[in-house]
């Protein structure tokens, strides 16, 4: 429980700030991805002021030796630009495009209790379930496909 309160209490305060940011408004989203006809800039504004303390943050943490809940810092080490993550990327901004919801201000306006919402986050955990699915039928194959 030690370690989950502090990512709980950081999940609210994220889920508050898009909440209050009017981010959890799909048309609000949809609005700024409408370059061409009706733009609202507010979601821009948003991604700056998340700048600040995102950089102080990392200010912080490359001067940290260790975290402080954690034995080391888990870090990505693969830093290649692959189709998976390319094919990932487009779906995420497709889906994003097309409904206004990311899975943050999705989860966060399961508050408000907009049937939307638990729609979105039904698809989502359907699409990871199905994807750690494809993951281990793709695993077993390939490992079957060695030994034989």
């Amino acid at each position: 429980m030690r370690h989950g309160l502090p990512g709980l209490i950081v999940g609210l305060l994220f889920g508050a700030g898009l909440a209050i940011s009017g981010m959890t408004d799909p048309a609000r989203v949809l609005g700024f991805l409408d370059v061409g006809g009706r733009w609202n800039p507010a979601l821009a504004f948003v991604l700056a002021a998340a700048l600040v303390p995102s950089a102080i943050a990392y200010l912080l943490v490359r001067r940290m030796k260790r975290p402080i809940m954690a034995e080391k810092f888990c870090i990505p080490q693969i830093r290649t630009v692959d189709a998976r993550l390319l094919a990932g990327g487009a779906l995420f901004g497709v889906g994003w495009g097309l409904v206004g919801l990311c899975p943050g201000p999705a989860l966060a306006s399961l508050a408000f209790g907009a049937w939307q919402s638990w729609l979105f986050a039904a698809a989502m955990i359907a699409g990871m379930i199905l994807h750690r699915l494809y993951d281990d039928w793709r695993d077993f194959h390939h490992v079957a496909s060695k030994g034989s």
